[in-house]
C-alpha cells in the first residue's frame, strides 16, 4: 500500500471534492473553447453529410449532399451548446481519467495498480477507437444510405439537424461501448469466469448476436453496410479469444 499518511474519512471527502471541482473546471473551459470555435466544430460534425468527406472520396461515391433543416426556435442554439459540451468533455477526458485514477490509486496495492492502469488505459483507447471508426466509416455509410433513400422521387427527404446529431452521438456511444469487448473479456478471463475454449464453443452464437447488434446499430436494408459494421465486431471477438487464452496461460 501507499506509504502516505493515513487520511480520515473527511479528508477523503475533501480530496474528492477537489477532484470534482477540477474536473468541472477543465470540462467547462474545454466546452467554452469548443463553443467559441463553432465553425470549426460543426465543419467536423457535419462533414459526413457531403460527398466531399474523405471516406466517400476513398470509396469513389457519386457526388451527393444532404441538406439539414431546423424546426425549432431554440433548437440550433441548444444543439450548439450540447455539441460543445460533448466535444469539451471528449477533449478533457484524458485529464479527467488521470484525476480520477490518481484519487483511487493510493488505495491499491502495487500489483493492483499495475492492472488498473492497463485496464483504464486500454479501455479508454478502445472507446476512442470505436468512436473514430464510427465517425469515419459506419456513420457516413448510414448517412449516405438513409439520407438519400427515397420510396419515390415525389417524396423529398427533409432531415432535421436534431435527428442528425442524435444519430451521430448515439452511434458513437454504442460503438465506443462495443469496442470495450476485448477489455471486458480480458477482465473476465483474469477473474476465471470465461476461457478461450468456452468462447470458441459459443462462436456461432456470438456471430448471430453480432449481426443482431450490427442491425440495431445501422437499421438499414443494405447488406454491405451491415457487413461493414459486423466485421470489426467479429474481429474484436476473435481478438478477445486470443487475449483470454494468453491471460489464462499466464
Amino acid at each position: 500500500m501507499s506509504e502516505s499518511p493515513t487520511m480520515t474519512f473527511w479528508d477523503h471527502l475533501d480530496e474528492l471534492r477537489s477532484v470534482i471541482i477540477r474536473i468541472l473546471v477543465i470540462t467547462a473551459v474545454a466546452a467554452v473553447a469548443a463553443f467559441c470555435l463553432k465553425d470549426e466544430l460543426f465543419a467536423i460534425v457535419l462533414a459526413p453529410r457531403s460527398s466531399d468527406f474523405i471516406t466517400y472520396r476513398l470509396m469513389g461515391v457519386e457526388p451527393f449532399s444532404i441538406h439539414l433543416m431546423n424546426t425549432g426556435l431554440t433548437e440550433q442554439f441548444m444543439i450548439h451548446m450540447k455539441t460543445s459540451f460533448y466535444a469539451g468533455f471528449l477533449m478533457a477526458s484524458p485529464y479527467v481519467i488521470y484525476l480520477l485514477f490518481r484519487f483511487v490509486s493510493p488505495a491499491l496495492y502495487d500489483n493492483e495498480r499495475k492492472y488498473a492502469t492497463a485496464l483504464v488505459s486500454s479501455g479508454y483507447l478502445m472507446f476512442m477507437l470505436g468512436t473514430l471508426l464510427n465517425y469515419f466509416l459506419i456513420f457516413p455509410l448510414t448517412v449516405k444510405f438513409l439520407g438519400t433513400y427515397q420510396v419515390s422521387e415525389d417524396v423529398a427527404n427533409m432531415l432535421t439537424l436534431q435527428s442528425y446529431m442524435d444519430t451521430l452521438l448515439m452511434m458513437s456511444l454504442v460503438m465506443g461501448i462495443v469496442f470495450e469487448l476485448p477489455v471486458v473479456c480480458w477482465l473476465l478471463g483474469k477473474m476465471g469466469l470465461i476461457n478461450a475454449p468456452m468462447m470458441q464453443t459459443w462462436r456461432k452464437h456470438a456471430v448471430v448476436a453480432i449481426f443482431v447488434v450490427s442491425a440495431i446499430i445501422t437499421p438499414t436494408t443494405d447488406a454491405f453496410t451491415l457487413f461493414v459494421v459486423a466485421l470489426p465486431i467479429w474481429l474484436l471477438y476473435e481478438v478477445s479469444i486470443w487475449i483470454v487464452r494468453m491471460t489464462r496461460n499466464k
